[in-house]
């Protein structure tokens, strides 16, 4: 049987036609916005958070200026009304004042080396506290953990004067054995603790599984697996840990009474006149060079900080 309907001829393309998927992709409408356009909003919405982010930073970065600045001029220029934002009569006498009038570089040198001491002692103590709290179960775990953290609510000045005695007792005053080991087994260290455990607590317990497989024991799981992998904690530990021992004023005021034993911030006290007022310019330039080496640390070592401290609040 024939069917009626014939089949519609196959129209084969010119060479003007276009091909379905051939030429330039469609143009916007005119009523939307290219791609130009969002480039500049972006780099408009980009400058003006920068513009922002500097009129914000002013607060934080103006003192840090003025004090640098003022380390520079006279003390004439430095009660100048009005005030001068840069030294107009630069002058480095103060710098060679700070050395000249107290042993500036014995008591720098005395911060530091402290500092540093109580620093290592701190992570090494921390980190051993935290990774027991973090894997050891033994009974009353969470409780002896609670009452390490009270620690952190009781002020260092309730506890200034019974340990003053203790030092005293023991022959300790006008040293900085004070200063090293009480820090070391204080609320530094419980803040210390706290953190190292809580970055513990977020490690994979695999990585200690296969350690014990390579038949490490306990202390060799903490020295070769867990200690490395929290160089993040490690570091925001460091961070303030050494900035507070560093800033330390009570303790020193109380312990020491020699000025070749004095830290620096009792050395900054110190430059003053002979009627007892203070030397604005040589007090200003001895805390420049005492504020240098920590903000240089802190601004290699934010990332770690930054870093650590994020890690420190994964698991409670």
């Amino acid at each position: 049987m024939r069917s009626d309907v014939h089949p519609a001829p196959v129209v084969a393309p010119t060479a003007g036609d276009a091909l379905p998927g051939d030429g330039d992709a469609p143009t916007p409408s005119a009523g939307l916005p290219g791609p130009g356009s969002a480039r500049r909003r972006r780099r408009l919405t980009r400058g003006l958070l920068v513009a922002l982010l500097i009129v914000l930073s002013v607060p934080f970065v103006f003192p840090t200026w003025w004090m640098v600045s003022s380390s520079l001029k006279p003390m004439s220029e430095i009660l100048r009304i009005p005030p001068t934002v840069v030294p107009q009569d630069v002058s480095w006498a103060a710098y060679a004042d700070v050395f000249r009038l107290q042993p500036f570089a014995q008591q720098y040198w005395n911060s530091l080396y402290i500092a540093v001491a109580v620093t290592l002692g701190t992570i090494l103590v921390a980190s051993m506290a935290g990774y027991a709290f973090a894997r050891i179960r033994f009974p009353g775990a969470n409780a002896l953990f609670v009452l390490v953290l009270v620690g952190l609510l009781v002020p260092s000045e309730v506890t200034i004067v019974p340990l003053f005695r203790m030092v005293n007792s023991l022959g300790l005053i006008d040293t900085h054995w004070p200063l090293v080991v009480i820090p070391i087994f204080g609320a530094p260290s419980v803040l210390a603790t706290f953190i190292m455990r809580q970055f513990f607590l977020g490690l994979p317990r695999e990585l200690e599984e296969a350690g014990r497989m390579d038949g490490l024991g306990r202390w060799g799981i903490f020295w070769r697996i867990a200690f490395p992998l929290a160089s993040p904690a490690v570091a925001a530990v460091a961070i303030f840990t050494f900035l507070k021992s560093w800033n330390l004023y009570l303790e020193p005021i109380v312990y020491l009474s020699s000025r070749e034993n004095f830290t620096l911030p009792q050395a900054l006290t110190q430059y003053v006149d002979a009627y007892g007022g203070p030397m604005w310019n040589v007090q200003l330039a001895a805390t420049t060079l005492t504020v240098l080496p920590v903000l240089v640390v802190f601004l290699l070592a934010q990332r770690q900080f930054v870093q650590g401290l994020a890690h420190s609040g994964l698991k409670g």
